[in-house]
């Protein structure tokens, strides 16, 4: 079934903002709850560069939201915010020398004198508290609620980086907290024809400044997956290649076993393959003869094909990361900016993905040897 709710999410007004932001705060708190258990009260994890401490991760969220909302006095101008410009203390002294991503380093995160667990609940209940009382009152604009909408979007990307950082430790999930997969039976690909298309967002309502300015771009006729590369496709390669079999992944006598929060499970070969880089879903298109798709050639696939299926898993493209022409960063200068070039874009949604996230213009964008993600790919004719 394809993702519905980012559209309404993106144009929604106070009331479905407010209750987002409830149900975005309430996974954060899960998800802390089931760090708390398996690792107790400090949460400590060993250091990682795909990774952020789960202490200092949540706190980071409370900051982020009250950075640029309570502690916005620009907040009603949207987009023609200044972000530097001067802001009150706000609730937690000396935040911003701990929780802001732009200035503390990655490294520091594993030093820093952090809140304990207790105080952080505290930090985020008293934040969300004033985020929605602040919303009440906001202009039901797209500028008034800019920062709102943003500021859930962004919980809920770190919502999703908490699954998969979970499933890279090896700490236990409750079921609803786990990624439900689908099977995916093979079906034929789609002949899309060749037409020009407008790449990007356009209209009313949010957008990232990495999906803007929309532009035409004229495409040739491709023949593209109508769904993401299964195991079954994957492993054919794998065994055949001789390659190094992916990451959670382990032979079972003849058959494989998957790695999941911690529990080995027999691999259903008719589900995505995940967990892959950008690297390895290269290397099997070639295998293949085949290859991945631009970008351009996966957002035209997923909005005008109603049968090309996606959100079970990000999808590697062919495509960097790079700004569209006319590109202008929005007030969170840091979000799109810095990262152009070395990554590579993903698109569609995976099913750690807040369903309201999953939007077919939206950009993802990781860097290739990522693997903790969950990202598969599909495959276009050469």
């Amino acid at each position: 079934m394809q993702p519905t709710q980012a559209e309404a999410t993106r144009r929604g007004g106070r009331d479905p903002l407010a209750a987002a932001l409830s149900d975005s705060r309430a996974r954060t708190l899960a998800l802390l709850e089931a760090y708390a258990t398996a690792l107790g009260d400090t949460l400590p994890v060993p250091y990682s560069p795909q990774l952020n401490p789960p202490l200092w991760e949540a706190g980071h969220v409370g900051w982020f939201q009250d950075w640029w909302i309570a502690r916005n006095r620009q907040r009603d101008r949207g987009l023609a915010c200044e972000p530097e410009h001067a802001r009150p203390e706000g609730r937690l002294a000396g935040a911003d020398a701990l929780y802001d991503s732009s200035r503390v380093a990655h490294s520091r995160r594993w030093h820093l004198p952090l809140p304990d667990l207790a105080a952080t609940r505290a930090y985020l209940a008293a934040g969300l508290e004033e985020t929605l009382a602040l919303l009440r009152a906001a202009p039901e604009t797209d500028a008034g609620l800019y920062f709102f909408r943003l500021a859930l979007f962004h919980e809920d990307m770190h919502g999703e980086a908490g699954v998969y950082m979970a499933q890279a430790l090896d700490i236990p999930l409750p079921e609803n907290l786990r990624p439900q997969v689908a099977r995916l039976p093979e079906v034929a690909p789609l002949r899309i024809s060749g037409q020009d298309w407008t790449l990007g967002w356009h209209g009313a309502g949010f957008a990232f400044d990495n999906e803007l300015a929309a532009h035409p771009v004229t495409l040739d006729a491709f023949e593209i997956d109508r769904q993401p590369v299964s195991w079954r496709r994957y492993l054919a390669y794998v065994e055949a290649a001789e390659a190094a079999p992916p990451r959670y992944l382990r032979r079972a006598g003849k058959t494989w076993e998957a790695r999941r929060f911690g529990d080995w499970q027999a691999l259903d070969l008719d589900t995505a393959a995940v967990h892959l880089t950008w690297h390895e879903a290269d290397a099997c298109c070639r295998w293949a003869g085949r290859r991945l798709p631009s970008e351009a050639e996966w957002e035209l696939a997923a909005v005008t094909r109603p049968e090309f299926a996606w959100g079970e898993v990000w999808e590697w493209t062919a495509s960097r990361f790079q700004p569209y022409p006319g590109f202008v960063p929005h007030p969170y200068r840091d979000y799109s900016a810095p990262w152009f070039g070395d990554r590579y874009v993903l698109r569609g949604a995976s099913s750690a993905t807040a369903p309201r996230m999953a939007h077919p213009r939206y950009r993802n964008y990781f860097t290739p040897e990522r693997n903790d993600l969950h990202a598969g790919f599909r495959s276009c004719a050469v």
